[in-house]
Formats: structure tokens, sequence, C-alpha cells
């Protein structure tokens, strides 16, 4: 379940702007705010059913965008990179001085 949680979190960070504001609520409690689907369902005025299935919706969207546009993905390999150019350069101290602001402000383009 944690992992699932990360990656629609990580989703949300990169998507959750295209979602409609009724989405993006009830992605927020259920996945910010740690609400349950009882929870929000009372608050919403609603049956739990209909938030599982608005959530589901919700991700499912996200999904779909992340398959479409990959920006997630790409973060990640970024991530990823900037880390092996740094590992790399671990050796290379003076190097490594010059390099790693600039890596790090690559990885924070996200």
């Amino acid at each position: 379940m944690l992992e699932q949680t990360t990656e629609m979190n990580l989703l949300y960070d990169f998507y959750g702007s295209l979602l409609r504001d009724k989405q993006r609520t009830l992605l927020e409690m259920y996945y910010h705010e740690d609400w349950s689907l009882g929870e929000i369902a009372e608050h919403q005025g609603v049956s739990r059913q209909a938030v599982f299935e608005a959530i589901k919706r919700a991700q499912a969207t996200l999904t779909e965008l992340e398959e479409k546009l990959g920006l997630v993905q790409k973060h990640l390999e970024r991530q990823r990179l900037a880390q092996e150019i740094l590992a790399r350069l671990e050796e290379e101290s003076e190097a490594r001085l010059k390099v790693e602001s600039l890596v790090k402000q690559m990885v924070d383009l996200d």
C-alpha cells in the first residue's frame, strides 16, 4: 500500500493540476490527509462506493497521463543519472565541487 501511495503522490505532484477540483479534493483527502473512504463519504455526503469509484477514476486519469506524457519516468531517470554522475565524481573532489551545484539545479527543475 505504501508503494501505491508513494506512486500516486508522485503522479499527483506532476499531473494533479490537470484533474477536476473534486478529483483533486478526494485524492488529497485520501492520500495526503489519510482519510478513510468512510470519512470522505460522510464529509462529502455520498456513499463510500461513490468515493471509491471517484478515487479509482482519478487514479486512472493520473496513470493515463503518465503513460502518454512520461514526465514522472523522465524525472526519476534524471534523478538516477544525477546520482550516478555525483557518485562517479566522488574521487574527483575538485571536479565534483564544480559540477555538483549544476547537477542539483538540473534535478530541481522538476
